[in-house]
């Protein structure tokens, strides 16, 4: 599977951005997708994940209801909705995708994309 993350830029502060991901190949509805972030100087953190169907998902306490994670398997396509952006979401930020059921952690992801910067101003 191969992931290409587009649509970061720059933001103020309380703005909104909408990140997507497209995947190839026809495999992609086999996948639990997630987003990833990480700022200069830190690692690599979670941000959502959603299951293969996209019925269910999961978010980092500091976006919980701020981001909103959806996919789209006949586009082969996921997408990261953020709202009320801070500056501390200032990162660039990653797609995934894991064979293994929905999970947090990146090293269970066996499929990333390139990262796409998302810089927020205050």
């Amino acid at each position: 599977v191969q992931l290409q993350a587009s649509g970061g830029g720059l933001v103020q502060a309380g703005g909104s951005l909408r990140l997507s991901c497209a995947a190839s190949g026809r495999t992609f509805s086999t996948y639990a997708m997630g987003w990833f972030r990480q700022a200069p100087g830190k690692e690599r953190e979670f941000v959502a994940a959603a299951t293969r169907s996209g019925s269910n998902a999961r978010y980092a306490d500091s976006v919980k209801g701020r981001f909103t994670i959806s996919r789209d398997n006949a586009k082969n396509t996921v997408y990261l909705q953020m709202n009320s952006l801070k500056p501390e979401d200032t990162a660039v930020y990653f797609c995934a995708a894991a064979q293994s059921i929905i999970n947090v952690h990146p090293r269970e992801y066996d499929y990333w994309g390139q990262g796409t910067q998302v810089t927020v101003s205050s």
